[in-house]
């Protein structure tokens, strides 16, 4: 049996104000002052922990919020502004209509315009966008027995059966990997045996074991394999 996919972890420099940020722009219930909890999403947690290291460049994921109208992007946009959020200029185009967007610790994230078709019935929390290789979506797809939903001229995206959010993947060119990553997958196994044996499945998919025992995935992304506490 896959492991399930139970978190997407942020590390920060102020957990408790980061969870207040996302929690209150994304109306999600915040339980033990750092972790917000999917409510009727069937998707995943969002976890904030203290930061294992400075910011060193632009995240490789970063969320895509959908807009039902463009009423509806503006109050985003301006709630986001209200709580601390900023502007950003990556080099998007004036004639884009997302907005990119930055929360209190810089963390990246865009405000998709109205009609994207591509994120239809994903709800609020369109998609975890992340830079990386055709080849990662393959192994995320199999390693959370998430069907891909999309797969053409090397960008990737998978989506659980369930419904929810898209994980997607843009292809080259990849952007310059600068420090440690400061946002990466949480999967969930029942016991520690469970875990030994998802290890070895997922190392038969492509993922590599660090000597400190950290789990990376083909294209070196750092993931965790919990077990139920």
């Amino acid at each position: 049996m896959a492991s399930q996919l139970y978190a997407l972890s942020i590390a920060a420099d102020q957990p408790e104000r980061l969870a207040f940020f996302w929690g209150e722009l994304l109306g999600r219930e915040i339980a033990a002052d750092t972790d917000l909890l999917p409510g009727d999403d069937p998707g995943f947690r969002i976890r904030f922990e203290p930061g294992r290291a400075p910011r060193t460049g632009r995240n490789l994921m970063h969320f895509d919020l959908t807009s039902t109208s463009w009423e509806h992007q503006e109050r985003t946009v301006a709630r986001a502004l209200e709580l601390g959020g900023r502007h950003l200029d990556i080099g998007q185009l004036p004639e884009e209509d997302h907005v990119v967007l930055a929360d209190p610790e810089g963390n990246e994230f865009c405000v998709i315009e109205p009609g994207n078709n591509f994120l239809a019935g994903c709800g609020f929390v369109g998609a975890l966008s992340c830079d990386g290789t055709q080849a990662l979506g393959y192994f995320w797809s199999a390693a959370l027995d998430w069907p891909l939903v999309w797969d053409q001229d090397q960008e990737t995206a998978i989506r659980s059966p369930r419904g929810g959010s898209k994980i997607t993947w843009g292809g080259p060119p990849l952007m310059p990997r600068t420090g440690t990553d400061r946002l990466r997958l949480d999967l969930i196994v029942p016991d520690d045996e469970a875990r030994q044996s998802e290890i070895e499945r997922l190392v038969a998919l492509g993922a590599t074991i660090e000597d400190d025992g950290r789990l990376l995935d083909p294209d070196g992304n750092e993931f965790r394999l919990l077990t139920v506490v």
